[in-house]
């Protein structure tokens, strides 16, 4: 299933409280299970929190998935791009 990292510009977020990064992630995820009981397959892996953005990492099947969970949870894609290839310290071993 292809990977994806949403960039979402929220203002003040990187400030938010822990309560409210808790509401949103609540959110997220009851869109989510929407999306799965409709048969969409669509996982959050987790979200980086800095200063006014977001940048979360979603497996999905499509990207269209990832703009339809968007605009169901309220938060927004401001961009959403394909991950092609990951690489790490272990890739420079040979």
């Amino acid at each position: 299933m292809p990977r994806f990292v949403i960039e979402r510009d929220i203002p003040e977020i990187g400030s938010a409280e822990r309560e409210a990064l808790r509401d949103a992630a609540h959110k997220s995820n009851g869109v989510l299970a929407d999306m799965k009981a409709e048969k969409k397959n669509i996982q959050w892996e987790h979200t980086y929190v800095a200063g006014d953005k977001t940048f979360c990492i979603y497996l999905a099947d499509s990207e269209a998935l990832i703009h339809e969970h968007a605009e169901r949870s309220g938060f927004p894609a401001t961009v959403v791009t394909e991950v092609r290839k990951m690489i790490d310290p272990v890739t420079a071993e040979g």
